[in-house]
């Protein structure tokens, strides 16, 4: 099934602490349990709140929404598996600035769920 050049990651290194690995993976489903809320906050959105605003604002909040969702499920495992990687070879976990992103993100959602709440 692989080749020998094409080596799995997790076949590299050295297998961590079991503890710090289960962290790293209960992290990891958290960001998960996060993709999802937004996954269900657009289908709501969408599907339950038809008086809430114009409908295309509506559409364009709920689609922005479901690709958040996505987005933050690639990170998810994206993140899981440079942590993993990190503990394997015992580097450092690199630090992530994408934080900020979302969180300014989801306040400039807020406040455009707001005023679409609001008009």
């Amino acid at each position: 099934m692989y080749s020998k050049k094409s080596k799995r990651w997790r076949d590299e290194g050295t297998a961590p602490d079991y503890r710090f690995s289960l962290a790293n993976e209960r992290t990891y489903l958290a960001w998960i349990r996060t993709s999802l809320a937004l996954l269900a906050g657009a289908i709501a959105l969408d599907q339950l709140t038809p008086d809430l605003a114009n409908p295309t604002i509506r559409l364009i909040i709920s689609c922005f929404l479901c690709v958040c969702s996505g987005l933050v499920a690639i990170y998810a495992y994206r993140r899981w598996s440079l942590n993993e990687q990190a503990m394997r070879h015992n580097k450092e976990l690199r630090y992530t600035s994408n934080m900020k992103l979302m969180s300014a993100i989801l306040l400039i959602l807020t406040i455009t769920i707001s005023l679409a709440i609001t008009i």
